[in-house]
C-alpha cells in the first residue's frame, strides 16, 4: 500500500510517501514541504497548495491520503489557515479519486511511537527509526506527514475492514443490497 501523508498548513505543508504493509517497517518514498508566504494573498496560497498537492498526488500514484484532522487550538487565526488548507489536501486525495482518512494528531503519535502524547522530537525519532532513515527528516513538517502515512498504512486497513464488516452487516439486516 502507498500512502501519501498530508500535515496540513497555509505557510508550510508537509507531504510524505510512505510504501508498506501493517506491523512491518515501511519504504520511504519521498517527503517534501510546500512552502507559502504568509503576506501572500489567501486566495493565492491555496491555489498554490492545490496545485502542488496534486502534482504529488499524480506524480507518487498512492493508493490512499491521510491527512491531519484539525483540532481546535487557542489561536483561531492559525485553526483556520490550518482548516483551510486541510480541506485543499481532502479535496487532492478526493479530486483523483482516492480513498482520503483523517486521523488526529494524539492517533498519529500513539500508532507511531505508542504514547497519544508523545513530543515531536519523539515522533521524528520514530519515523527515522521506522523507516531506517540515515538522518532524521527536516523539518518537522515532513516528519509529521511521514508519521500520517505510517500510521495510516498500520491502522487504516483496520479501519477500513472495520467499516466494510458494519456495512455489510447492516445490508443484511436490511435484507441485502437496495437497488
Amino acid at each position: 500500500m502507498r500512502v501519501l501523508g498530508i500535515d496540513p498548513g497555509l505557510t508550510r505543508c508537509g507531504v510524505g510517501v510512505v510504501e508498506g504493509v501493517p506491523g512491518r517497517p515501511g519504504k520511504l518514498i519521498g517527503y517534501y514541504v510546500v512552502y507559502s508566504e504568509p503576506d501572500e494573498d489567501i486566495a493565492l496560497r491555496l491555489l498554490h497548495l492545490d496545485k502542488s498537492l496534486g502534482e504529488l498526488v499524480a506524480e507518487h500514484r498512492p493508493d490512499s491520503v491521510a491527512v491531519e484532522r484539525v483540532f481546535s487550538q487557542h489561536n483561531v487565526r492559525t485553526v483556520m489557515g490550518t482548516a483551510q488548507a486541510s480541506a485543499v489536501a481532502i479535496l487532492a486525495g478526493s479530486r483523483a479519486g482516492l480513498p482520503v482518512q483523517t486521523y488526529t494528531p494524539s492517533e498519529v503519535k500513539a500508532a507511531v511511537t505508542g504514547s497519544g502524547t508523545a513530543g515531536k522530537a519523539q515522533v521524528t525519532a520514530m519515523v527515522t527509526r521506522l523507516l531506517q532513515l540515515d538522518a532524521p527528516p527536516r523539518p518537522a513538517d515532513a516528519a509529521d506527514a511521514l508519521a500520517l502515512a505510517i500510521c495510516h498504512i498500520w491502522r487504516g486497513g483496520t479501519r477500513a475492514r472495520i467499516q466494510a464488516a458494519a456495512l455489510a452487516a447492516a445490508s443484511a439486516r436490511r435484507g441485502g443490497p437496495r437497488r
